[in-house]
C-alpha cells in the first residue's frame, strides 16, 4: 500500500475495484465501512453485488476481465472533460499525451461494450472520482489474477496520478495483500529478482554486498524462476529438487490434475509446513516447522508496517521454528550462520543490509510498529509514499495500456464464467482453518453461486448438486443461487478439496508476473 490503514477513518471517498474486501479483508472492510457511516463515500467496481456494495453510492458491475477498458473509459471521460488534476500530471509525471491517446479509443459507449456497464454510468462515476480531493483507491487480487494482471495494475496507478491522488494523505494506490505477511515475504526477498529489501540481484554492488555478507562467491546475477516455470521444470527435468514452504500447491495452483502430475514427477521433493496438507502426500522429505505463534519473530502487514510476533506457546512434538531449519540445513551445507533468536536475524541480517529497513530496529517496534521506508533510527518510518509528487524513479510514468480479454471466454460449450475468490469463514485451503471448531459447521462444503436467472433458465434450485465442468475438469458442489451474481458468471472458492475451483481454473498466466488467471474461465453448469 502507498497509504494507510490510519488514513481510513479520516478518507472524503474510496473507490474499490476487485475487492471483496468483506470476506477476503474483514479487518480493512471494517476500517473503511466505519468511514463510510461517518460521511466517506464510496464507489464499487466489481462483477458481483457482494456484502460492500451495500455500503457504496455507486456500484459499477463490470464484466469479469475488462479493468482496463471500464478504467481507460474512465480516464476519457476525465480529460474530454478536463476535470483531471493539470498540475500534477505537468509537475510530477510524464508521457501524458501518450495516455491521452490511449484514452481517446476508449469513450463511454466503447467501454460500455465491453464492460456491460452503461456509457452515462461511466460518465458518472468519473465525475464523481473528479469531484472529491483526494480519492483513496483500493485493490485486491480480482484485479492482479488476470493474464493481463500487470497492466490492470498500470492502468490503476495511471488513473489515481490522472487525478492527482498520489502522495498524499488519503489518497494513494492500494492493494490489500491476499495473504498472510505476503508482504514480509517479498520484503524478505521471496522474489526470484531481488534480495531483501528489494535490492535487485541484477545490480552489480548489491550482488557484490550479499557476497561478502554472506561470505561467498558467484551469486547469480540472473532472475531466477517463478513458480509455475518451477512447476514446468519437475517434468522436463530442468527442476530436478523442488522446496515447498508454507504452500498448499496441490489446491493453491490452477488446473490441479496438471499440478499433481508435476509434483509426482519431481526427483526430490521437500515439504516444510505446521500441517499434513494435500501438497505433503507428494513430499520426500516432511519438515516441521513451528506455527506463527510459537515462536518469536516478525510480521509486515499490507502497510508496510513491520510488527513484532511474540512467543504465545511451546511448538508441539519436534516441530521446529523455520529459521532453525533453514539454519540446520545450511550447517550441512558447510555454513554456520551466526543468528539464534529472531531479533538477531531482524537486527544483524535484514535491517543491517536493506535501506529501507535501516531504521527498523527490533527495539523500535515494541509498540505498534514502523512502516517501511524508514531509513534511520530517528526516522518516524512512513505513513504515505511518493511524498509532494516525488517518485522513486522521479517523474510518475503514464503507462497506456490496451484491453485483452481473458484467455477463455465463454463459447457454445461453455457458455458460462468462472471466477474464483474467499469466503470469510475459511482462509486458502484449510490447512489451518479446517482444524478450528465451529468454522466446518458454518461453511462445511463448498458451493457454485449462481445468478437468479442461470438458475431459473437451468432449472436448478438453492441448494441443489449440480456439477460444474470446465475443459480441465468437472466437481459436484450445491448451487448456491443468489442476486450478488450477474447472469452468465458462476462464482466459487478453493477452500474445499472436493468442490476446489482449482479443479476447474486455466493455467494461464500473465507474460510478466505469471500470474494465473484465476479469475475468468469458461465453464458450463450441468443438474446432477
Amino acid at each position: 500500500m502507498t497509504n494507510s490503514f490510519g488514513e481510513f477513518h479520516k478518507a472524503k471517498m474510496f473507490f474499490v475495484i476487485g475487492s471483496n474486501m468483506t470476506e477476503a479483508h474483514p479487518v480493512a472492510s471494517t476500517f473503511l465501512k466505519n468511514a463510510v457511516q461517518s460521511g466517506a463515500r464510496l464507489i464499487v467496481a466489481d462483477p458481483r453485488a457482494h456484502k460492500l456494495v451495500d455500503f457504496a453510492e455507486l456500484h459499477l458491475p463490470l464484466k469479469v476481465g475488462s479493468d482496463i477498458a471500464l478504467l481507460n473509459g474512465l480516464m476519457h471521460v476525465l480529460i474530454k472533460e478536463e476535470l483531471y488534476d493539470k498540475k500534477f500530471v505537468q509537475s510530477c509525471t510524464v508521457d501524458f499525451e501518450n495516455l491521452k491517446a490511449q484514452a481517446e479509443n476508449y469513450p463511454p459507449e466503447k467501454a460500455a461494450e465491453i464492460t456491460g456497464i452503461p456509457a452515462e454510468k461511466i460518465v458518472d462515476a468519473a465525475r464523481r472520482l473528479a469531484s472529491v480531493k483526494p480519492v483513496m483507491l483500493c485493490y485486491t487480487l480480482g484485479i492482479t489474477e488476470h493474464t493481463c494482471g500487470k497492466n490492470n495494475v498500470m492502468s490503476v496507478a495511471n488513473l489515481q496520478m490522472l487525478l492527482g491522488n498520489m502522495g498524499m494523505e488519503c489518497g494513494g494506490v492500494n492493494p490489500l495483500r491476499g495473504q498472510n505477511n505476503v508482504q514480509g515475504a517479498c520484503d524478505m526477498g521471496a522474489l526470484p529478482n531481488v534480495y531483501c529489501g528489494y535490492q535487485a540481484v541484477t545490480d552489480p554492488k548489491a550482488k557484490e554486498k550479499f557476497e561478502k555478507v554472506w561470505g561467498v562467491e558467484g551469486l547469480s546475477d540472473k532472475v531466477g524462476l517463478m513458480i509455475p516455470q518451477m512447476m514446468d521444470g519437475l517434468v522436463d527435468k530442468k527442476v530436478r529438487a523442488f522446496y515447498i514452504f508454507g504452500e498448499n500447491l496441490a489446491n493453491t495452483e490452477p488446473d490441479i490434475r496438471k499440478v499433481e502430475h508435476e509434483l509426482a514427477s519431481a526427483e526430490f521433493l521437500v515439504v516444510q509446513d505446521i500441517f499434513r496438507n494435500e501438497t505433503t502426500r507428494f513430499a520426500h522429505v516432511i519438515l516441521p516447522g513451528c506455527a506463527w505463534s510459537e515462536n518469536n519473530g516478525t510480521f509486515t502487514n499490507s502497510e508496510r508496517r513491520v510488527n513484532r510476533v511474540r512467543k504465545a506457546s511451546e511448538p508441539p512434538g519436534i516441530s521446529k521454528p523455520n529459521w532453525w531449519i533453514f539454519k540446520q540445513i545450511a550447517k550441512r551445507f558447510g555454513h554456520e550462520w551466526e543468528s539464534s533468536t529472531g531479533q538477531e536475524i531482524w537486527d544483524n541480517e535484514v535491517s543491517a543490509f536493506s535501506p529501507n529497513f535501516f531504521g527498523i530496529r527490533y527495539n523500535r517496534i515494541e509498540g505498534d510498529g514502523l512502516q517501511w521506508p524508514c531509513t534511520d533510527e530517528c526516522h518516524p518510518g512512513t505513513s504515505f509514499l511518493h511524498k509532494e509528487g516525488k517518485f522513486t524513479c522521479g517523474l510518475g510514468n503514464f503507462q497506456s495500456v490496451e484491453w485483452t480479454p481473458p484467455a477463455e471466454v465463454e463459447c457454445e460449450e461453455y457458455p458460462l464464467v468462472l471466477s474464483t475468490g474467499r469466503r470469510l469463514y475459511h482462509y486458502h485451503t484449510r490447512t489451518q482453518t479446517g482444524r478450528c471448531e465451529g468454522l466446518n459447521d458454518l461453511l462445511g462444503e463448498e458451493t457454485a453461486d449462481i445468478s437468479l436467472e442461470d438458475a431459473e433458465n437451468l432449472g436448478i434450485e438453492d441448494k441443489e448438486y449440480i456439477k460444474v465442468k470446465s475443459r480441465r475438469g468437472e466437481v459436484t458442489v450445491r448451487a448456491r443461487v443468489t442476486p450478488e451474481v450477474p447472469k452468465g458468471m458462476v462464482w466459487m472458492a478453493f477452500h474445499f478439496r472436493e468442490g476446489n475451483a482449482n479443479w476447474l481454473t486455466n493455467p494461464a498466466f500473465d507474460p510478466v508476473t505469471l500470474t494465473a488467471e484465476y479469475k475468468a474461465c469458461a465453464v458450463r453448469i450441468e443438474k446432477q
